[in-house]
């Protein structure tokens, strides 16, 4: 009886660690996480469909090139997030100069982020892992 028990807890021990283990390879970017070039072409797309849409936000972009706007969104996440790109925009810095920007724009714009992850089912880790990269950059964009 007390080795059909420990049969029984060694098995369940097992399966247990087996449920426990992450869903993606430790080895992989955060770049491939997201989908790669058109997962995180997705994200920018999406993200941007929603902020051009968001009374909130979608006056600063009135004067942007927003086709230049997603190809540098998309270059610069592929590059920040291990992908094999090379960011060639400006700084952040640069770039929000003279647009006084609000916290309220910035967050804005992370969450029509984060509803495009959603709308391309990124997992939840990812989003974190991806937001945790972007976050201190509103201390670049947000002048006012």
């Amino acid at each position: 009886m007390i080795n059909l028990q420990k049969i029984i807890l060694s098995a369940f021990m097992g399966l247990s660690l087996t449920a426990c283990q992450t869903t993606y390879n430790p080895s992989e970017t955060l770049y491939d996480r997201l989908g790669g070039d058109s997962g995180v072409t997705a994200i920018v797309s999406g993200t941007l469909d929603y902020t051009l849409k968001d009374d909130r936000i979608a006056h600063t972009f009135e004067n942007s090139n927003v086709e230049r706007v997603e190809t540098l969104l998309i270059e610069q996440i592929c590059d920040l997030t291990g992908g094999p790109c090379e960011y060639s925009g400006q700084t952040m810095e640069r770039s929000h100069r003279g647009l006084e920007l609000t916290s309220l724009h910035f967050n804005a714009l992370v969450e029509n982020m984060q509803k495009a992850m959603n709308d391309n089912d990124v997992d939840f880790s990812s989003q974190n892992d991806l937001l945790a990269i972007l976050a201190p950059m509103h201390r670049d964009v947000v002048t006012k």
